[in-house]
């Protein structure tokens, strides 16, 4: 760190979160209520918080920060919520419904489904305009542009009030002459109007998958490069001495301008973050195995870290929309401390996935709310205090959880209100797990094999539970759980992921080394001279590929990790090789005498940022036994009897101090709370370690 302060920003849908690293170690969190219509109100509320922690002005603040990075949830919502912008797509001719027929079946889950609605449009019908022309499957023109037609769309486009255009016709990714050609003459036809193409957005093969992240990408960058705009002129105004960075999907960061047109890219920005977080509260206890969970007022956020790699999707449906473009992958559940418990049409239990949010929010908040949830049921459980004070705010009332859990569920079940409030977070907790299963074991990974990260307000109530059913040993909390994201985000690098298609069969007589590596050879290029234009040197930066491999005759590829930044014949059989085993662990088979085919490579350059200085925490050689603060009645079990639990404040503990369950810890954004038989050690590190107790 160059200055004094690194800041990170995650603008989620309820709070803001601030992280303010400094050159000595030391880690600040603070919070903000979110400001959607505006997200520079919620970050000059956060930034007053900071200035009254530390004596500076928000001027003196930002002028001595090095790096201030920005995660946000305006692309997700935009999409959630349908508030992009209106869509025209210029499309080659016959093929103005590759978005409704897909991928000629619906998605999983409901492939059989015959009530399951269609997916919203973002390019309603009569806004996609055919074009004639035709590039072939090896990048010759079979037919030339119809720049004719291209006109009319201008034309059609400017009556309808067309705010952006998507540009995806057939086998741009071999040759990309007409769509750049369409490109410019829309851009002149309709000045102001945006327009992105599919070869610049996801230049790979797969024309449905191409041509609706195009789409998406249309739907979102202008509504993202608004935000930019606010956001860039915030920190310019307060004296920044970099562009702000923005997190991306993919795990990166990259500055402004870029966001703006690749709007796409940023749709998984909240939470993307986690893992790195979770890497960096693991590494002091040399763990790089990590599964980091996210739970907050609204949903549960999963991602898993193997071996120091965080698993990554692309070519997905995400709300529906099919995006190509790599992203961390998150598992999202409707999960969270805001989850309306409810009966369904057979008087069965249910948790989530509507949620209460932050208004009314649950019961106990006292702003309207009338159905329980998940925050309701641990208040009633004792893990909560009655009359906590919640965000400065929100004064908890445990009578009101109490009434509407029996009134709900209670009574309609025939049982007591604690077995309900138990069966509640039970529900949410088997939930939650079925989730970390789908993104460990369906993807051949063994979950007790890793760690458990937990962050999000709400996650230290039910992460150890979470361990314990799904057989996980060992449990990480950090002080900044409820901030974690954005203490990612401060240890995030600048990222930029470069795609191709190269189709060529891998098996001799076929395979071509050299053009395969000269393919390789110019991805890294174009990685490295952008992070020249971002200002890095070629030392500060490293490569990593991916190629997409299947047998031959297959729908469905494997991607295999490449390290070397060329191959020669004993490299290629290496490669094969990692292929099979990879088949063999995702699909149980694999077929060694069966020839592999490449379809598409990728290429990811890394530009590397100091880090700031982990914190750590100094206490005594040998500290006391800690003493709890107080005893409050809890319940462990469905069946069992209330139990008097210790209480400890967090703020009080030494590291090196042990606690034993059961027992809570209430630190100032979240509680952590040890159900019996399992034990917390607050180390050097700010981390809690919960393992099974003795």
């Amino acid at each position: 760190m160059r200055n004094q302060y690194r800041l990170g920003i995650d603008a989620g849908g309820t709070f803001t979160d601030f992280i303010l690293a400094d050159r000595d170690g030391g880690v600040q969190l603070f919070k903000a209520p979110s400001t959607p219509q505006d997200g520079t109100l919620a970050i000059r509320a956060g930034l007053a918080q900071i200035a009254d922690a530390t004596g500076r002005s928000p001027a003196e603040l930002i002028a001595n920060c090095d790096l201030c990075i920005n995660g946000t949830t305006v692309a997700l919502n935009a999409l959630i919520e349908r508030t992009g912008v209106k869509v025209g797509l210029l499309c080659t001719e016959g093929h103005e419904d590759s978005l409704e027929i897909r991928l000629g079946h619906k998605e999983e889950g409901h492939r059989y489904d015959a009530h399951y609605p269609p997916a919203h449009m973002l390019a309603p019908r009569h806004l996609r305009r055919p074009v004639g022309g035709r590039i072939l499957g090896d990048g010759r023109e079979h037919s030339p542009l119809d720049e004719r037609a291209i006109h009319d769309a201008i034309d059609y486009f400017r009556a309808e009030g067309v705010q952006a255009v998507a540009i995806s016709f057939l086998w741009s990714v071999r040759n990309p002459s007409h769509e750049q050609r369409a490109a410019e003459l829309v851009r002149a036809g309709l000045p102001g109007v945006f327009v992105c193409t599919g070869c610049e957005v996801f230049p790979q093969i797969r024309e449905y998958t191409r041509t609706s992240t195009t789409v998406v990408n249309a739907y979102l960058s202008p509504v993202m490069a608004r935000y930019v705009a606010r956001i860039d002129s915030l920190f310019q105004e307060l004296g920044a001495q970099q562009p702000v960075r923005y997190f991306q999907s993919n795990g990166g960061l990259a500055p402004g301008h870029l966001m703006r047109e690749r709007a796409v890219n940023a749709i998984n920005s909240g939470p993307a973050s986690a893992p790195q977080a979770g890497l960096a509260v693991a590494r002091p206890f040399g763990i790089d195995n990590v599964i980091t969970v996210d739970m907050g007022g609204t949903s549960f956020d999963i991602t898993l870290t193997n071996a120091g790699r965080t698993n990554f999707s692309k070519d997905v449906d995400f709300l529906r929309q099919r995006i190509g473009v790599p992203m961390i992958q998150v598992e999202t559940l409707g999960a969270g401390g805001g989850s309306i418990a409810h009966l369904d049409e057979f008087g069965m239990l249910q948790v989530g996935p509507r949620s209460a949010g932050a208004m009314p929010g649950p019961v106990c908040y006292g702003k309207g709310g009338s159905e329980p949830t998940v925050t309701d049921a641990n208040l009633a459980l004792g893990y909560l205090p009655d009359g906590a004070l919640l965000g400065g705010s929100i004064r908890l009332n445990r009578q009101a959880a109490l009434d509407a859990i029996r009134s709900k569920i209670a009574e309609p079940l025939g049982i007591s209100v604690e077995r309900a409030a138990f069966g509640i977070t039970t529900l949410v907790n088997l939930n939650m797990v079925n989730g970390i299963r789908r993104v460990s074991i369906e993807r051949g990974h063994d979950p007790r094999d890793f760690a458990l990260i937990g962050a999000g307000g709400a996650a230290g109530m039910h992460v150890v539970r979470l361990a314990e059913e799904i057989g996980m040993q060992t449990v990480l909390i950090p002080k900044v759980a409820s901030g974690l994201c954005a203490f990612g985000q401060i240890l995030s690098d600048v990222r930029y992921d470069q795609l191709t298609s190269l189709s060529m069969r891998l098996d001799a007589g076929h395979v071509n080394l050299a053009q395969l590596n000269q393919a390789l050879a110019e991805l890294r290029q174009q990685g490295l001279a952008n992070l020249r234009e971002d200002g890095f040197g070629d030392q500060a930066s490293s490569c990593h590929y991916t190629l997409e491999m299947r047998y031959l005759g297959q729908i469905h590829e494997c991607s295999v990790e490449l390290q070397q930044h060329a191959l020669d014949d004993a490299g290629l059989a290496a490669l094969i090789s990692r292929f099979h085993s990879r088949h063999q662990t995702l699909y149980s088979y694999s077929e060694p005498d069966s020839p592999v085919e490449l379809v598409n490579l990728e290429c990811s350059v890394i530009g590397h940022l100091p880090r700031p200085p982990q914190p750590e925490l100094q206490g005594p050689a040998q500290p006391p036994a800690p003493a709890p603060e107080g005893v409050r009645p809890m319940l462990f079990s469905a069946e069992g009897e209330w139990q008097p639990t210790p209480v400890f404040n967090g703020n009080r503990l030494l590291p090196g101090q042990t606690v034993h369950g059961p027992c809570v810890i209430e630190e100032d954004t979240t509680n952590i709370v040890l159900p019996p038989g399992w034990q917390a050690r607050l180390e050097p590190s700010a981390t809690y370690r919960v393992t099974r107790g003795a």
